[in-house]
């Protein structure tokens, strides 16, 4: 299992990751606030600005602090080092 280190030391299962996306329009919002309410919210930035939120195939949103090109970056290079 591939895992990403998307800031602070945390790390999210590669494969598991859906969707990374900005956290500024109404819908991820709403996605966002719902995922609070069901409480599906893992808050990975560590009382820093959100930049980028996580959608993963367990349902679960994560927030995290490093923006979705540096998330890309990681991901790409964990690509590189397994492949």
């Amino acid at each position: 299992m591939r895992l990403i280190n998307i800031g602070f030391g945390s790390m999210v299962a590669a494969g598991r990751v859906l969707s990374i996306l900005e956290p500024d329009s109404a819908p991820i919002k709403r996605i966002v606030q719902e995922a609070r309410e069901r409480g599906m919210l893992i808050d990975a930035s560590y009382g820093r600005k959100t930049k980028a939120v996580l959608l993963m195939d367990t349902d679960h949103v994560i927030l995290s602090a490093l923006t979705p090109e540096m998330l890309e970056e990681r991901w790409k290079e964990e690509e590189n080092v397994e492949g």
